[in-house]
């Protein structure tokens, strides 16, 4: 008996083995072939073994026993190891071998899980560390809906891993170092003259502070410009002054990000531009003394193949830019944090340099040729993020909408809703808030993550927080409901888990039963992907399941209740699970 069973997370992945060891048997010559499994969606089975006809045309000629793909698929079936897993087989078409799992093995595996818990099926990834670069706002701007998606899809990916079991450094690349520090200081010298006790009002809005700042840089006459450019120099030169200056500035601007962090359940550990900047004349010597590195205009660039403009890792006026910190930041995440993967949220416009610098690192030797092996670097692009107006989202004045501003509205409409639909009257005041919380901050969420990044998507504040539709309000009122139908019953649910037994006799309790065993893949897929929509078309999808389910087979008061409401347990813990993996906290009542 294969032991495939006995293995956790994905189901096509127990598959896969099994069809392993058939294909070792059926063509012992093919050793480089890797099972071809994939779910069906047809009624011929659960999954389909799709190697026999890409097999075909390697094996033929060279006197093979068999005379067709559909032969090949034949010797696949029969070579499959005996598994109680798999309930029956079948050949069709051009070879496909479907597929059909155990009622049984299925019940028996959910079972599990729930006495177990549902890290039983979290995937399993060829990665031990990995680092995620995410949200990454510029001191003294304010964070903006780019960043929201930044933040939001970083979150999302970090905790994928994390529940993969991987160690994540969760990285928040802050742009806390460059020439726009020299204005900064210059203007707080100028504007608040005992700034060292200053507090945060004395300086005001932040954001205001940085436009005043810019505009005298651009404005006035060249004596502050050359004023806030001496400035830059001795603030790299580490002058205690205006080091400190600058470290005030920074915990301003860290207080106003840590204001939207801690509204999205979000935590991140900083390592600005300015952690890696001692480093860079170390990393520019490694990359000049493997001849990467030559003078062009002036300045010292890498030039790399297939892309017309180089990368420029030392402007012609001796300075540093964002090429020769991100260089360093890879080299020090490779080198120095030893991650195997390392992945970089930023909007779809930084594409092509993150490109470069991975193409310069693969020059250096620092990454693999090959993009499937590790260590690996992905850049995970983004969309906009659109008005109703099909423009970028910003207010009636064009300015960027702040970002606090947006979470605190959503959850003042979410809260406005429950008002109007009683809730005040039989919530605590507590339960109202964190409710409204839960809704509105999930539902902005969840409209930004169901969506593929790559796209682009319109901010509409009635769509997302409909109760109708794929939208986060529905699903957490659904797992509301789930959980109100296990309390209606009366029964101890931890009890049932030892004593009930759990089983697939109705159609609609077995497609439920699968779709929740399909969980680990679905995870699996959106993380190796990078690709979050994946988990919420996943989590929708048995929202809808659920929902026929319930409509079909009575729960309370039947003779299968005891295994019905392990079902509905079963589907909770999973959709609670979804959740947290997209950073949504779940609602129990509403």
């Amino acid at each position: 008996m294969s032991n495939a069973e006995d293995s956790l997370g994905s189901l096509k992945k127990q598959l896969a083995k099994l069809f392993e060891v058939s294909l070792r048997v059926t063509v012992p010559t093919e050793t480089d072939v890797e099972p071809l499994v994939a779910a069906c969606t047809g009624n011929f089975g659960d999954y389909q073994c799709n190697n026999a006809m890409s097999l075909w045309p390697r094996i033929k000629g060279k006197g093979t026993e068999f005379r067709g793909p559909p032969a090949v698929g034949q010797a696949l079936l029969r070579n499959i190891p005996p598994s109680e897993m798999i309930e029956s087989c079948s050949v069709a078409g051009p070879g496909f071998v479907n597929v059909k799992l155990s009622n049984s093995w299925i019940a028996k595996s959910i079972q599990k899980m729930l006495n177990h818990g549902i890290g039983e099926w979290a995937p399993k990834l060829s990665v031990e560390r990995a680092v995620v670069d995410f949200s990454s706002p510029n001191i003294a701007k304010e964070m903006h809906v780019g960043h929201l998606r930044s933040t939001i899809i970083g979150d999302s990916l970090a905790r994928m891993l994390e529940f993969s079991k991987v160690e994540v450094l969760r990285r928040n690349h802050v742009g806390d170092w460059g020439t726009q520090f020299g204005m900064l200081i210059e203007h707080l010298f100028e504007k608040v003259p005992n700034w060292e006790d200053a507090s945060e009002t004395a300086i005001g809005d932040l954001q205001a502070f940085y436009k005043e700042s810019k505009q005298r840089f651009d404005e006035e006459d060249g004596v502050f410009k050359e004023r806030a450019q001496k400035a830059v120099v001795k603030l790299q030169g580490g002058d205690p002054k205006y080091r400190k200056a600058w470290a005030q500035i920074c915990d301003i601007s860290r207080r106003e990000f840590d204001r939207v962090y801690q509204r999205l359940g979000v935590t991140l550990e900083e390592r600005g531009e300015s952690f890696y900047n001692p480093f860079i004349p170390g990393v520019l010597e490694k990359l000049s003394n493997l001849g990467l590195v030559e003078e062009s205009q002036g300045a010292r660039v890498i030039f790399l193949e297939g892309v017309n403009i180089p990368i420029i890792v030392v402007k012609s006026d001796g300075g540093y830019n964002y090429a020769s910190t991100d260089m360093t930041a890879l080299w020090y995440r490779l080198n120095e944090e030893k991650a195997d993967w390392i992945i970089y949220v930023t909007d779809i416009g930084q594409s092509q340099h993150f490109e470069m610098v991975f193409k310069a690192a693969k020059r250096a030797g620092w990454l693999p040729a090959d993009n499937n092996s590790y260590p690996r670097a992905n850049h995970v692009g983004f969309g906009l993020v659109l008005g109703e107006d099909g423009k970028r989202f910003r207010t009636r004045s064009t300015e960027v909408v702040r970002l606090v501003d947006l979470l605190d509205e959503a959850k003042t409409r979410s809260k406005a809703a429950l008002i109007e639909r009683g809730k005040d009257k039989e919530f605590t005041e507590d339960e109202l808030e964190k409710t409204a919380e839960a809704i509105g901050y999930g539902a902005v969420k969840y409209a930004d993550l169901k969506n593929n990044r790559l796209t682009n998507y319109t901010f509409n504040f009635d769509q997302m927080l409909s109760d109708k539709g794929n939208t986060a309000v529905y699903l957490l009122y659904a797992h509301a409901r789930i959980c109100s139908i296990i309390r209606k019953s009366g029964k101890d649910i931890e009890e049932l888990k030892k004593t009930a037994e759990l089983s697939l006799d109705h159609p609609d309790e077995r497609v439920l039963g699968l779709h929740l065993l399909q969980f680990a893949e679905n995870v699996e897929d959106a993380c190796t992907n990078l690709l979050p929509n994946v988990l919420c078309e996943y989590l929708y999808n048995l929202s809808e399941n659920f929902t026929k389910f319930y409509s079909n087979c009575p729960v309370i008061g039947k003779p299968e209740e005891a295994s019905r409401l392990l079902l509905c347990e079963a589907t909770a813990i999973v959709m609670r699970q979804c959740f947290n993996l997209l950073g949504i906290v779940p609602v129990y009542k509403i």
